[in-house]
């Protein structure tokens, strides 16, 4: 199915207001609780997400299957999509907003964003042997860019001159976070490093725009099933990438080998996080996203100094300042066209 397709019907079936963020039963919640609610849940799921990663490492590698936790982080994103939809269909009955069944031509889109965020997924447990975790959140940043621009190719939507001159400061920012005046690199992340975040910014924001676009376009379909069929694909990919890169290893060792308890905070932190992103690009816009992300730096390198020693220079100070207010201004770029 065409991008553009899925524009258009979007445009001609009507959105949801970009200031109306509702519940999970499709029913209104009061904005400025539920922007309050959502802003502070992805803020701790944020910052703590590349937090637990790091920490799940034993003696500097992983010794459980990163594929396998991936799969559990699908599985229970979708578990809880129908936990939820049960809820639902008890107190509300099955409607066709809210039931399971549907067309091929609904179904059909789900696999590309799931195929885009498995690879994406599995990058972001390898880009820490070149990055630490204040460093990956600034990286993170690189798929503001990346999504401003597909907005732009894909969706048609213009971006005024505050948002690409946001752009190019997030640039500036996220380059002098990086900088290295105790050592003979001028960044302390290596070219991997920089290469892996930047296919993970493409991937992410690829697949943010591409799923975006589902979920607007059938504003009144329950988010619920929207995401079971987003979390199934996820599932189904992810048990191919465990035959093909770790098959012996769950075989021969069991399918929770090396897991802690560590991991499976890491896994409840991942498989919340989806959900809570999802219900931002299907009830609201970047604005929640935006003010998340920005505290989020400054709490991972926060938390990062007392749990691994992480060194707070004023080159990552000041770039992750630069950064804020590069994500501030591109929000609101996007408020002002």
């Amino acid at each position: 199915m065409e991008y553009r397709k899925i524009k258009d019907e979007d445009n001609d079936g009507g959105g949801s207001s970009s200031g109306d963020l509702e519940s999970l039963r499709g029913k209104p919640m009061n904005w400025p609780t539920g922007s309050a609610i959502v802003t502070l849940a992805l803020t701790v799921l944020t910052s703590s997400q590349a937090i637990l990663i790091v920490w799940s490492k034993r003696a500097g590698k992983y010794e459980y299957s990163v594929t396998t936790a991936n799969f559990l982080v699908e599985t229970l994103k979708c578990a809880l999509s129908l936990a939820a939809l049960a809820r639902i269909w008890n107190h509300e009955g099955v409607t066709d907003d809210n039931r399971l069944s549907t067309t091929l031509d609904e179904v059909i889109v789900y696999p590309i964003p799931a195929v885009l965020y498995l690879v994406k997924n599995l990058l972001q447990y390898y880009i820490f042997a070149y990055v630490d975790a204040p460093g990956y959140q600034i990286l993170k940043n690189l798929n503001i860019i990346s999504t401003g621009v597909l907005y732009r190719i894909i969706l048609k939507k213009k971006l005024s001159e505050i948002q690409w001159a946001a752009f190019i400061l997030l640039c500036c920012g996220c380059t002098t976070a990086q900088l290295n005046s105790n050592s003979d690199r001028v960044l302390q992340t290596p070219l991997q490093g920089w290469i892996m975040a930047i296919v993970m910014a493409l991937l992410s924001g690829f697949a943010g725009v591409y799923t975006e676009a589902i979920m607007k376009k059938r504003p009144s379909r329950n988010i619920n099933v929207q995401n079971f069929w987003l979390y199934v694909f996820g599932m189904a990919f992810n048990a191919v990438a465990i035959v093909i890169q770790d098959f012996d290893a769950v075989m021969n060792k069991g399918f929770f080998h090396g897991y802690s308890f560590i991991t499976v905070l890491m896994i409840l932190n991942h498989a919340l996080s989806g959900i809570a992103v999802s219900m931002v690009m299907k009830y609201a816009d970047n604005i929640v996203k935006v003010y998340s992300t920005s505290v989020a730096m400054l709490l991972t390198a926060v938390v990062s100094v007392f749990l691994f020693g992480f060194h707070l220079s004023l080159a990552f100070f000041l770039g992750s300042i630069v950064v804020s207010v590069s994500v501030y201004l591109h929000s609101a770029g996007k408020l002002q066209r």
